[in-house]
């Protein structure tokens, strides 16, 4: 083990299969995140020693420096879904990369990476996308030859997207179809965009790319929740919500960000849904990547079965039919 990479937003959903990824590829991986001590499972991700965890806040540049102290390579990988207290999408997604890609170079980093969105556009309505387009363009200026990575809706285990919806299942009666279900998603396997990552650090050919990494189809809003009825065994309405009260329901939602509760929905992510989630077919992807692929439907099971009737012990046959 002999390069030294340093991941940034290492411990969450994404951040940790990248994590995972890395320290297959033989090395080094310093995670650095703002509670250390919530993040010490990490260290199970590789080999003793390999994998080491560092306190370190984008806001804090002396922090910074320290987790890229000696690193050949880093990995941006901090972002959030909706806005709370101080983490807003402008200071984390814009300035927060502009200030890690700036330290980077200072530091000496050869090699950035930087994890952005499909969607990620300067001239749209929604916040989230505005301050993605604004973290690439800060990054490439300070390093022309970084890779960024647009995945679509990230799915695994421990996605925010198909458990939110069947967790909704559970208690309610009916799911929304926001704008109709007619928004179109492109899901894309967390472990394809973990291997993404590693690519982008490994591979020095790849300078300088911007990848859309999506999934091998394409599902409408309606047919993502059908789907995940489906699994889980449970029937439930499907109602249209028109963009305009979802919007409404998503600004009164929003009251949740002030709380430790994750809101269900809010007003900027209705603002996400009016436009297709697709890889565009004009930038490489996975395929260009020499990365087959992963299907939603072999993978889902494997952790949806919780949100069934019996979870685990639930007989699929039953469950289909249900």
């Amino acid at each position: 083990m002999h390069d030294l990479v340093t991941v940034f937003g290492g411990s969450g959903f994404l951040g940790g299969q990248i994590v995972r990824a890395l320290a297959r590829q033989g090395l080094r991986v310093r995670v650095a995140v703002r509670q250390p001590h919530l993040a010490h499972r990490m260290r199970l991700l590789g080999d003793v020693g390999q994998i080491e965890v560092v306190q370190a806040n984008l806001r804090n540049e002396r922090s910074v420096q320290r987790a890229l102290e000696g690193a050949s390579a880093c990995v941006n990988a901090v972002g959030i879904l909706y806005e709370t207290g101080r983490q807003r999408f402008q200071t984390v997604h814009a300035m927060g990369a502009r200030n890690l890609a700036r330290i980077s170079k200072a530091c000496g980093v050869a090699r950035f990476v930087q994890i952005s969105a499909i969607g990620a556009d300067l001239k749209s309505t929604s916040k989230y996308a505005v301050s993605k387009a604004m973290g690439e363009d800060a990054v490439r200026e300070i390093y022309p030859d970084a890779v960024i990575l647009r995945p679509s809706v990230v799915f695994g285990a421990e996605d925010g997207f198909f458990n939110l919806f069947a967790s909704m299942a559970l208690i309610s009666p009916a799911l929304p179809l926001i704008g109709g279900g007619h928004t179109r998603f492109q899901p894309v396997f967390v472990g394809d965009v973990a291997k993404a990552t590693a690519l982008a650090v490994t591979d020095p050919d790849l300078a300088g790319e911007t990848f859309e990494l999506g999934g091998p189809a394409t599902y409408s809003f309606r047919e993502i929740l059908e789907l995940i009825l489906a699994e889980i065994g449970r029937q439930r309405f499907l109602i249209p919500l028109p963009f305009p009260l979802a919007s409404v329901i998503g600004k009164l939602a929003g009251i949740l960000a002030l709380t430790p509760i994750a809101p269900p929905i809010t007003e900027d992510q209705v603002e996400l849904l009016k436009s297709d989630n697709l890889a565009d077919h004009g930038l490489p992807g996975l395929a260009e990547l020499g990365i087959v692929a992963t299907a939603v439907e072999p993978i889902i099971p494997t952790y949806l079965y919780r949100y069934r009737k019996g979870g685990q012990y639930a007989d699929q046959a039953t469950v289909m039919g249900a």
